[in-house]
């Protein structure tokens, strides 16, 4: 099955007002930006992310958050953006955050069809208010659910018209369970491969995962620096 998108807007075209959505990346590495920016100009708002960041001020999902598109968000680090805290101290933004091994978990389990599972994460903290708890062989543990949303969105170094994902790197990061747990996934690559054309064995992600792929243009695969650290001497 082809399951390739020619632009990254029509790729993204049939996601609604008020959808839920998770994003792949970490800070600004593997971040699906060209999807990211066609999003933004389509103009879809109230949308409830699930990304382990907000991307910065003028980049990633930071670009849907200053335009007010952004709802609700579910992450594990949030601390490179201004306006997010501007907007969750003005009561603008509804955030939830989870331990970083919890999100990564809840995502997983959701692609995997597990609906939620123990952990002794967040145990004691203001993370347990609410939820329910248990004691496994003398320890105490939170029960967590597992995250399913509308529509994933991802980047990956390569992908074939089926569907088959390989990332590069530390951009693999949140990208594959990411990709498990929504119900239409995007992905968006930097080099679009002929089906065959990747070894099995090279292969992160399964096409099952992925309902549509689209090439990045040239021109929207830029990708930045969340925040760079200069020595005395100028150098990086």
């Amino acid at each position: 099955m082809d399951k390739t998108a020619p632009t990254p807007s029509r790729a993204v075209a049939d996601i609604p007002t008020g959808a839920t959505l998770a994003v792949g990346g970490f800070g600004l590495c593997g971040i699906p930006s060209a999807l990211i920016s066609a999003l933004l100009d389509q103009g879809t708002t109230g949308l409830s992310v699930v990304s382990n960041n907000c991307g910065v001020d003028d980049w990633g999902l930071g670009l849907l958050l200053g335009a007010g598109r952004i709802a609700k968000m579910t992450s594990s680090y949030v601390g490179e953006n201004k306006e997010f805290a501007r907007q969750y101290l003005a009561g603008e933004l509804e955030v939830e955050l989870l331990p970083q091994g919890t999100l990564a978990e809840s995502l997983r389990a959701g692609g995997l069809g597990i609906p939620a599972y123990y952990t002794p994460a967040g145990v004691g903290t203001s993370v347990a208010e609410g939820k329910e708890t248990r004691v496994i062989d003398g320890r105490e543990y939170l029960l967590e659910h597992a995250i399913t949303v509308d529509f994933a969105l991802v980047r990956a170094a390569k992908g074939d018209r089926h569907g088959n994902l390989v990332f590069h790197a530390s951009a693999r990061n949140f990208n594959p369970v990411v990709a498990m747990a929504g119900r239409v996934t995007v992905a968006e690559v930097e080099e679009l491969v002929e089906p065959g054309a990747l070894d099995p064995d090279e292969i992160h992600l399964p096409g099952v995962f992925v309902q549509r792929v689209v090439e990045a243009p040239p021109d929207q695969r830029e990708k930045r620096i969340e925040k760079r650290t200069i020595t005395e001497n100028g150098a990086a």
